[in-house]
Order: C-alpha cells, then sequence, then structure tokens
C-alpha cells in the first residue's frame, strides 16, 4: 500500500492541470461506467450486489498545491505565485519542478542584502523568485512559459514506526481508496468522484454532484493535525495514530448529525480507530456538495496529516488504513438506510 501511495504522489496534478493524476487512475480502476466532466472530475458508476434505496456518492479530489509561473524578468529569474494555499515559508530554498520537467530552486534575497526589518519577516511569493539556471528572458520562456505550473521536488519515504512523507498525499490518500472500493465487490452499488480543483475553492465537487444528484455524499480526505511540540488541548485538532477523523464542522459544511453518528457506530462497531476535530477550522469538497441540487447529506472521513500543503506531508499508515475501512463499512451502513 506504500508504494502504491508513493505512485499517486509522486504524480504532479495542480488545481486545474490534473490529467497525469486523472489517467493513472482511470487506467487503474474496473468500474461498470466512467466519463470525465467538462472541468476534468473522472466520475464512476460501480454496480454493487444491491442496489440502495438512496444515491450514494463518495468524492476525493486528484488536485494538489502548486505554483503556476506569472512573469519572467530579464535575468531569467521566474515569478511566481500559489495555486492553492500555501505558506510562502515552506517554498523558500525548496527545489521544484517546472510543467516542462526541468528542474530549479527558491530563492529570495541573501540575508546579509536585507535589512533589519526585513529579517523580522517572512517573504511574500512576490519577493521569492525560482531559478532555473537560465541566464535571459528568453532562454526562461522556452522551458517555463508563463501560466505554466511548478510543483515541490519532493521525495516519498518511509520512517519511523510506521510513518510516511510526501508531497499531494491531500488527497491522492483518498483517491487511492476510492480506487480500492471500485476494485473490490461492494455490497452496493456507489458513484466516485475523483475531482478537480478542490484547493482553488473545491468547484469541481460542486459540478460533480450536480451531474451525480447523489442523497448522500462520503468525503474521503486529509485534515490537519497538529499535534506537534508546543500545541496541547483543543489546538492539537486531530492527532496521528488516534484513527480515521470524522469531522461535525469545518469552515464550509455543518454536517449531517445522523452520518456523522452513524460513522462512530460504525467504527465501533467493527473495532475501527476513530477520533474527531477539536477545532472548527479548514474545509473540503463538502462546502460544495451538501449545498448542490437540493441539498446532499453529507460526511466527512479525513486521514490526520501534520505539515499540509507542503512537500512534507507526514500521515501514519495506520489512519490510513483505518480511513480505508471506515469507508467501506459506511458503504455498507448507508446503503442499508
Amino acid at each position: 500500500m506504500v508504494e502504491r501511495l508513493r505512485k499517486i504522489c509522486q504524480l504532479n496534478g495542480a488545481s486545474g492541470d490534473e490529467g497525469r493524476v486523472r489517467e493513472f487512475i482511470k487506467s487503474l480502476i474496473h468500474a461498470d461506467e466512467v466519463f470525465t466532466d467538462n472541468l476534468g472530475s473522472l466520475i464512476a458508476f460501480k454496480k454493487g450486489r444491491k442496489t440502495p434505496e438512496h444515491k450514494i456518492m463518495f468524492a476525493a479530489h486528484m488536485d494538489e498545491v502548486g505554483f503556476m509561473i506569472t512573469n519572467i524578468d530579464e535575468d531569467g529569474f521566474l515569478c511566481f505565485d500559489a495555486v492553492g494555499g500555501i505558506n510562502p515559508a515552506v517554498a523558500l530554498g525548496r527545489g521544484m519542478v517546472l510543467e516542462s520537467g526541468e528542474l530549479g530552486v527558491v530563492g529570495t534575497k541573501a540575508i546579509h542584502q536585507q535589512s533589519s526589518e526585513e529579517r523580522k519577516k517572512m517573504p511574500d511569493f512576490g519577493e521569492l523568485y525560482i531559478d532555473i539556471g537560465a541566464s535571459s528572458r528568453e532562454e526562461a520562456e522556452k522551458l517555463a512559459p508563463r501560466g505554466s505550473y511548478a510543483y515541490f521536488d519532493a521525495d516519498f519515504y518511509e520512517f519511523g514506526y510506521g510513518f510516511v512523507k510526501g508531497k499531494a498525499i491531500d488527497d491522492r490518500a483518498g483517491c487511492l481508496i476510492m480506487m480500492d472500493m471500485i476494485n473490490g465487490d461492494p455490497e452496493y452499488d456507489a458513484w466516485y468522484a475523483f475531482t478537480v480543483q478542490e484547493e482553488v475553492g473545491t468547484r469541481g465537487a460542486g459540478a460533480a454532484a450536480f451531474t451525480i444528484n447523489p442523497d448522500i455524499a462520503i468525503v474521503i480526505e486529509t485534515t490537519t493535525a497538529c499535534d506537534i511540540a508546543g500545541t496541547s488541548g483543543a489546538k492539537r485538532v486531530c492527532e496521528l495514530g488516534n484513527g480515521a477523523v470524522v469531522s461535525y464542522m469545518d469552515r464550509g459544511t455543518v454536517y449531517d448529525r445522523g452520518l456523522y453518528s452513524l460513522a462512530f457506530e460504525t467504527a465501533k462497531a467493527n473495532g475501527i480507530p476513530v477520533q474527531t476535530k477539536t477545532l472548527v477550522a479548514g474545509g473540503n469538497d463538502s462546502g460544495a456538495i451538501h449545498v448542490s441540487m437540493g441539498g446532499v447529506r453529507t460526511c466527512a472521513l479525513s486521514v490526520p496529516c501534520r505539515y499540509l500543503h507542503s512537500p512534507s506531508c507526514v500521515i501514519k499508515m495506520s489512519d490510513f488504513e483505518a480511513v480505508k475501512a471506515l469507508a467501506e463499512n459506511m458503504l455498507l451502513a448507508v446503503g442499508g438506510l
């Protein structure tokens, strides 16, 4: 499972550039119906042994945070901005790989040339640049035209006691879980949406939900865990090693109370470790899905993840397995409603 997660996370696919991820998923799933909508989301239907009374949808987003080239200066340095919510602090000094495959590094003014005031604050993206070893604007334009993408050049590896680190675990982990569900032998029919542009406003999910028109939706995600040095109590949000995260509310959704309770009941009945978030923060595709059409009962199951939206997302594989098990059992539970 770790190797399969590595393969899908190492694919580059920021919001609006999800094609490589979509083709990878499409080549490996065995569904009864598969199509791509006009925004680029991959939508699949898997026939189960039974047809549920309520139409069920699962969703996970294919896109990751990334960068877009906005300008090139006369010396060949690339100006860029974030695609999605990225703290500039995680970009400075990092290796980058361009859409063309060329490599670069993010730089800024050397510290010994900064004023005392500049040293007190983190530079914004407008003060950073990508150095690709070009000596002129003309050279750089051949490798990185304006509007092209750049990505973290990040390794994926296992470390510690069951931990993995890599880019784009948000939300390729959810995509991999849905791929396994499609390729399994489900009890109930279900629709699966591998969505686009979640990181820039859950745009693909709204369109996909409108197409599928589900009664019940289960979003499989990753969510921020702050169980790190210097945080305590509610500010830890959720913790690695404590299992799947079931949300009751975030900045985009107040989740269906019945499904929230059902998720905990299902986890308990199947011996699946589960937790909830202790802080109302963030959001995911649920925000667009639950208000689509006439409204959709929605639940979110998430893998807790440290250092989200960075080249070093960290999860514990036991939590990933817990979310996978809970998602599979929730299909059984909601299928019988």
